[in-house]
């Protein structure tokens, strides 16, 4: 029904999926999108969700990788294909029709959906994998602004093993986002939508860790610190069309250019107050930043 839409994951965290399964789950996305899907993947794994599923976090990076070339041999291979790796045993036979058993679906796009690698940490080695291959980095919206030229870094150093010059305009960064019709309705709504969930579900899981520090503008910042408030002022972008605009401008200057702007949402009790802010983005807002990139 539409014309310009695409669908993504974001992410698909490698190390929790057996790859043909997903190999195949990804390729039917792609063929129910025509052709419109975006695959974005993580490198990483939350160490409880990893353990949930009895798998060790310390093997998470090299298990996602060896995940990740199956996906892409299954896609790019023949009619047969097979790995024999540390984590993954694959032998894929000859696709029989009439049994309907084999490697039996590849994406519509050719050779694979455009991918996108998500990282959090601020020296990410996930980045160093995006500019080397050509893929679209993505910078999470957990990462302060000074953290956030360290990744392009990762990219130009990534990219310069393999011979490649990245465009700043594949860079996507990510950032919690509401906009209200004035500055003082924009903050009573971000303080009850996103304020609720960063209160009850992220503060709780990311106490004592690398991620609250990730967070904070200055290392002196103590986490008691780190409040709703504190998120408003100098991480999450919150006001009237015209202070949001100069806070992406602003977060622009700061790194240098990038290309994308994700906007992250907390969906609240009041569909309106969601449905208001993603408008007034794209009619108030993008005008007037318009000229960036």
């Amino acid at each position: 029904m539409t014309k310009h839409i695409r669908f993504g994951t974001g992410v698909t965290l490698l190390a929790m999926h057996e790859p043909v399964y997903l190999a195949h789950r990804l390729a039917m996305l792609d063929h129910l999108s025509r052709g419109r899907f975006n695959w974005g993947i993580g490198l990483g794994g939350i160490p409880t969700d990893m353990a949930l599923m009895g798998l060790n976090p310390a093997e998470a990076r090299d298990r996602a990788v060896e995940a990740l070339d199956v996906v892409l041999g299954l896609w790019q291979g023949d009619s047969t294909y097979a790995h024999e790796g540390r984590f993954y045993n694959v032998k894929a036979p000859k696709f029989n029709p009439v049994t309907e058993r084999g490697l039996h679906m590849k994406p519509l796009q050719q050779p694979h959906p455009p991918i996108a690698v998500a990282a959090t940490g601020p020296q990410s080695g996930s980045l160093q994998v995006a500019g080397e291959r050509g893929w679209w980095p993505m910078s999470s919206s957990l990462l302060s602004s000074r953290f956030l030229p360290e990744h392009w870094q990762a990219v130009v150093d990534g990219a310069k093993k393999a011979g490649r010059t990245p465009n700043r305009s594949d860079w996507k960064i990510a950032r919690d986002i509401f906009v209200g019709p004035t500055p003082e309705i924009a903050r009573e709504r971000a303080r009850v939508t996103m304020g609720r969930n960063y209160n009850v579900h992220q503060r709780p899981s990311r106490a004592g860790t690398f991620q609250m520090q990730i967070v904070k503008h200055d290392s002196s910042v103590t986490d008691d610190e780190v409040t709703v408030d504190y998120l408003m002022e100098h991480l999450w972008i919150v006001g009237d069309p015209q202070q949001v605009a100069d806070q992406i401008r602003a977060l622009y200057k700061t790194v240098g250019g990038f290309g994308s702007l994700l906007c992250v949402t907390a969906d609240s009790d009041n569909a309106a107050w969601d449905h208001e802010s993603l408008r007034l983005l794209a009619e108030e807002v993008a005008p007037r930043i318009a000229d960036l990139g």
